[in-house]
């Protein structure tokens, strides 16, 4: 079987085990919370013995812990995520507007921060000890440093009530046009500190490309700066798309907060009312939906990796042949 074929067979297997665990994880929300299920799962209602015994019932609560949760899992195969407790509408239809809003603003996020983080890092470390390099730095240090919902602060204080240059909240009166316009400066504030990492990370990645051997010999060659920046690129593409993994996780840790400076409903808005209104259901289904989504990215970003970046390949042959010849001497 083809090395390729075994690397993305291995990461499939990878990926299903973790969202078994994961949704083992998710399940045990109900338990690792406070109190009684049963109390949770009535809400607002008026508490009594005999509510509390068809609540049991009903879920199924007096069951072991396991047949619980693989009678759970089933229904999650089948899609059926369970009724939200505060609306009494299936969790699927309650969240639908919702996740569409947060995912719609991380992937504005997610590309400019790729595009603007790529861009800054190349130019940082194509001008090392420059006056450029230094400014880029400085902006990439403050943007790691600098808390999200403080960023969110101060760019809603400046460019929206100070300046008008952007709506203060909300996702506007429905139109793409006015959404994207309300959706703007949070997703410049998620750039801001998503960006930074990526400059750091590719201005590593290239200052290791631009000291090579071979980026010598193709400047002695006369090949033009251009195909030496795409050939040091391509080459420093391993560390860069392995970050943008820990970039989705992070930018969903950073939406949540955002969502909440800019009053956009969204997942993470969403995310924090169910939990203080001990909505178990919509909690389960938005850490499952975000710890999936992150968990497929991840697996996309190590395959196009292994494609894409052949130190990625020849690191892995090595490894494997290694372990093939110490299986052969030490049987």
């Amino acid at each position: 079987m083809p090395d390729a074929v075994k690397f993305v067979i291995k990461r499939v297997t990878e990926l299903l085990v973790s969202l078994f665990v994961l949704s083992f994880a998710v399940f045990s929300l109900l338990y690792i919370a406070p109190g009684d299920p049963a109390r949770s799962l009535v809400g607002t209602k008026k508490v009594t013995p005999e509510l509390l015994a068809q609540i049991r019932a009903h879920y199924g609560l007096d069951d072991s812990f396991f047949t619980q949760y693989f009678r759970w899992l089933k229904n999650v195969f089948h899609l059926d995520f369970g009724t939200s407790i505060r609306s009494n509408m299936p969790v699927t239809e309650m969240i639908a507007p919702h996740a569409a809003v947060t995912l719609e603003l991380v992937f504005i996020s997610l590309v400019l921060s790729i595009v603007i983080g790529i861009l800054c890092g190349v130019i940082s470390a194509k001008n090392r000890g420059k006056l450029v390099d230094s400014t880029i730095n400085t902006v990439a240090l403050i943007g790691t440093s600098a808390p999200s919902y403080a960023v969110g602060l101060l760019f809603l204080y400046f460019f929206a009530l100070k300046l008008g240059l952007f709506p203060i909240y909300g996702i506007g009166n429905g139109s793409l046009v006015d959404e994207l316009r309300h959706l703007a400066l949070p997703a410049i504030t998620l750039t801001f500190a998503l960006s930074a990492m990526v400059i750091k990370i590719t201005r590593s990645a290239m200052l290791h490309e631009i000291e090579s051997d071979y980026t010598t010999f193709l400047r002695a060659r006369a090949v033009s700066p251009f195909r030496i920046t795409s050939a040091q690129l391509k080459n420093a593409s391993g560390p860069i798309l392995t970050s943008t993994g820990l970039l989705l996780a992070n930018l969903f840790g950073s939406t949540v907060l955002i969502e909440s400076v800019y009053s956009i409903p969204g997942l993470g808005n969403l995310l924090a009312s169910s939990v203080t209104f001990h909505d178990v259901p919509v909690v389960q289904f938005i850490a499952l939906m975000l710890a999936t989504f992150i968990c497929v990215a991840a697996m996309i970003v190590d395959i196009c990796v292994y494609f894409i970046d052949p130190h990625t390949r020849q690191r892995r042959k090595i490894t494997v042949s290694k372990k093939t010849v110490d299986g052969e001497v030490n049987p």
